[in-house]
């Protein structure tokens, strides 16, 4: 008993401090992957916002602006992958139609570009005089620590002959809801076509750390067998319940411990140099 208490005094009174957290990496690593089996060669790689603006000339020069750069340098775009010409009317019983305007012409075949397509139902419109289109993407982001990303329009991008409308963006946790992107769009002048352009910038993706101070390293990912498991317990919620959000709990108690994988001979976009 004496050597116990020998022992126990010697080492002292027990530090109340938390054990110190293994050190991060400087960058956030991001992921990005293509859901697809079909036609991979036509969606590009997601990449960093960059302009080509000539050299400024002048020390107060926009482009030198801190602000300026940090926000555009956490900016990623995707550009479009196809050429499109759409236009919306009514059928003869009032319902909303889509329609292929470069009809024979069109570089893609009604059959595919309608199996990418979506005219929301109008019931679920945010207004009745503005048809909603979604376009499925295969583009999943993901991430084992925390990160929020936004999709938002192509803001940096100027474009000589306007949408008819407005994107609609989005914001969601990428680390516990890794899932298929869409393309949404709310059109507000139904007069006027919606003209989509391939290798035009389509949307941004901006990401979102507990860390605001850190970069991003974005790189392809692996579809490994625990992240397609996880993405089949999100897959079609949306058909089931409303606020699919009150669903995250569910999904990070379910999260295995990793989900991101580098693919081998992935390209890194790397802003931590």
């Amino acid at each position: 008993m004496i050597e116990r208490l020998k022992a126990l005094l010697a080492r002292g009174p027990a530090d109340p401090r938390p054990e110190a957290e293994p050190p991060r990496p400087r960058a956030v690593e991001v992921g990005w992957l293509l859901d697809t089996d079909k036609a991979r060669f036509i969606w590009p790689e997601p990449r960093r916002v960059k302009r080509a603006d000539p050299a400024p000339t002048h020390a107060k020069s926009v482009n030198y602006c801190p602000s300026v750069l940090d926000h555009e340098a956490r900016m990623f775009e995707v550009t479009c992958p196809i050429d499109v010409r759409l236009g919306f009317r009514r059928d003869d019983k009032g319902m909303p139609v889509l329609v292929n305007a470069d009809g024979d012409r069109s570089s893609i075949r009604s059959k595919h570009l309608n199996a990418m397509l979506a005219l929301v139902n109008q019931r679920e419109w945010r207004h009745p005089d503005r048809p909603v289109v979604q376009i499925i993407t295969p583009y999943v982001f993901v991430s084992d620590e925390p990160v929020f990303m936004t999709q938002m329009p192509p803001i940096s991008h100027y474009q000589p002959d306007p949408w008819p409308g407005t994107m609609i963006g989005g914001r969601l946790p990428i680390h516990i809801w890794p899932r298929q992107m869409m393309w949404a769009f709310e059109w507000y002048d139904t007069s006027r076509e919606l003209v989509l352009r391939r290798g035009e910038p389509w949307f941004y993706v901006r990401f979102e750390t507990h860390d605001p101070g850190r970069p991003v390293r974005l790189f392809e990912a692996e579809r490994t067998p625990e992240l397609d498991e996880h993405m089949k317990g999100m897959s079609a919620v949306a058909n089931y319940v409303d606020r699919t959000y009150s669903l995250l709990k569910v999904a990070s108690a379910r999260r295995p411990a990793s989900l991101l994988k580098r693919k081998s001979s992935a390209q890194v976009d790397d802003a931590a140099g």
